[in-house]
């Protein structure tokens, strides 16, 4: 039931069309949560056998005024805080952020500090096009983000997101992605601009930061660093909990890379691989 904004502004009717991210519980095998387009959140808690739409966050005030993005309005994703069982993130292209600090039933839009061009208010509650979230489990109040434009960060449970995108040569990307056991290690990967999907100059670069933000190196051993035109979408990057930290990430040319200390060094394991959505990483015992 209800609307939200199509692209010219009008009214359009909401509409689930496909799955774009799920998120295990943290804390129960079969409840998983579900990111939808258009924007909405689905939960089961008996394995998928039945789902049920915690309808608290469509229902928010500010939904009629959501917008799709170019890739359409997606929930792409969604944090669990291992410290409140209660509290989640979620983030859609292209409202913008928001958090639950009751298991789902109602909804804080978080996007204080968020600047767009195309939205004149800094203080505008939604309408920001955010493309990925990212939390280490040690620190639930720092998050960072990857903007449509800009890398950003909250320290207090995304109340005030500031910028730290500092030297990269381009703040426009999909992914990000912390070090598995160094929470002020943040990993990147710059995309040329929202019309040109692919890294500046054809060099694919992974950029790290090891001081949170604004501090940025190229990783770029192992890495293609001329002809390179492809992208690295929001979900496809994933670490391990190995010492030192594997870093994986695939493109949409189809192929996976691979890094056993951090970044400091890559392999390709996969080179024929349709484009690749989203990568995830299981460690076996």
């Amino acid at each position: 039931p209800g609307t939200h904004q199509w692209y010219d502004g009008t009214a359009h009717p909401w509409e689930f069309t496909r799955v774009w991210h799920l998120e295990p519980s943290l804390t129960d095998p079969d409840t998983v949560y579900a990111g939808v387009e258009d924007a909405a959140l689905f939960r089961t808690t008996d394995g998928g056998q039945s789902w049920h739409e915690l309808s608290g966050l469509r229902q928010h005030g500010t939904g009629p005024l959501w917008q799709p993005g170019a890739g359409g309005m997606c929930l792409h994703s969604i944090v669990l805080d291992p410290s409140n069982d209660q509290r989640m993130y979620i983030a859609i292209s292209a409202a913008g952020s928001f958090r639950t600090d009751d298991g789902g039933a109602t909804w804080l839009p978080i996007n204080q500090g968020l600047i767009s061009d195309y939205i004149p208010d800094p203080n505008a509650e939604v309408g920001h096009c955010v493309h990925h979230i990212a939390m280490h489990p040690a620190r639930p109040d720092v998050l960072f983000m990857q903007k449509h434009w800009d890398v950003m960060r909250t320290d207090n449970a995304g109340e005030r997101w500031y910028e730290v995108s500092g030297n990269l040569p381009s703040d426009f990307g999909f992914v990000v992605d912390i070090h598995a056991h160094e929470p002020d290690t943040i990993y990147v990967v710059p995309i040329k601009s929202d019309s040109e999907h692919y890294p500046p100059d054809g060099q694919l670069r992974v950029y790290r930061s090891r001081t949170g933000g604004n501090e940025w190196e190229a990783l770029t051993n192992g890495l293609p660093q001329q002809d390179c035109y492809v992208n690295v979408l929001r979900d496809a990057m994933a670490v391990d909990q190995m010492d030192p930290c594997g870093v994986y990430f695939g493109t949409t040319g189809g192929q996976v890379y691979a890094s056993a200390d951090g970044g400091d060094n890559w392999m390709p394991i996969v080179r024929d691989l349709p484009a690749v959505l989203s990568v995830e990483v299981q460690t076996l015992p």
